[in-house]
């Protein structure tokens, strides 16, 4: 049985990985960390990740970005691999990531979906065909009104896995408000909405001469993120010093 301490256990996502793991007979949450100890769990709560002395086989993160260094420091400590999930982390955050995974694993996904990680596979495919047609690339996100970061973090992970599919080099653009001139053919425009009770809805629109093409990709509850992240969870146990993605995760069932 995989053992996991929820860092942020008290949060919408850590509640709801709560109630995942604990109809899986394959894990169990053996302690939470989350500054707000307000609620009553199953497992121990711990204000402040270097006061917990539980021992598990691995961290599963849905905290915030404020909160990452600290667990980061505490996973390469204890060698403990850790699934990081929280978003809007800064280019020095994103080293430490870098040099934590060389003292203990880090599965680091802007996004936990299994679909999402499906489209952007399927997007490395089709992208070059599309671009090489002379089809424009648009990315348009929709996330909740309580989202603090925008562009999404997958929004950018997708931008990612198609420019990484290019021969050509292409940028992101994520504001046209400032310049008057015509779309360069070799950006990728990204727009963020935020609104009501959005989970996340994101749509990749390539736009050809007289034709359009859109993958898109809807979230209708937050447990899609929990059920990726658990299964995240239980591959990443056990595992040594590495940098890894959900695309691993997929790749091994």
């Amino acid at each position: 049985m995989t053992r996991i301490i929820m860092n942020g256990c008290n949060g919408r996502m850590g509640q709801c990985i709560s109630g995942i793991c604990k109809d899986d007979p394959d894990v169990t949450i053996v302690a939470g960390v989350d500054v707000f100890t307000g609620l009553t769990n199953e497992y121990p709560v711990f204000d402040d990740i270097a006061k917990c002395d539980v021992e598990a086989d691995v961290v599963i993160d849905f905290s915030n970005a404020k909160a990452v260094d600290a667990l980061l420091d505490y996973c390469a400590q204890k060698s403990l691999p850790v699934v990081l999930c929280s978003t809007g982390l800064s280019e020095e955050q994103l080293a430490h990531v870098e040099e934590t995974s060389g003292k203990c694993a880090v599965l680091k996904s802007a996004n936990m979906s299994v679909g999402i990680n499906t489209l952007m596979k399927v997007l490395q495919m089709v992208a070059p065909v599309l671009a090489g047609a002379g089809f424009d690339i648009e990315i348009v996100e929709k996330h909740h009104n309580q989202k603090l970061d925008a562009p999404s973090g997958t929004a950018l992970a997708l931008a990612d896995s198609i420019k990484d599919s290019l021969s050509e080099e292409y940028h992101d653009v994520y504001d046209r408000s400032q310049v008057r001139r015509k779309r360069d053919p070799h950006e990728i425009g990204i727009s963020a909405v935020r609104g009501g009770t959005i989970v996340g809805d994101h749509d990749v629109i390539f736009a050809g001469q007289d034709e359009v093409i859109t993958l898109s990709h809807s979230a209708y509850s937050r447990a899609i993120f929990g059920k990726g992240a658990v299964e995240a969870a239980k591959f990443l146990a056990g595992k040594g010093p590495g940098r890894y993605d959900m695309s691993d995760v997929i790749d091994a069932k």
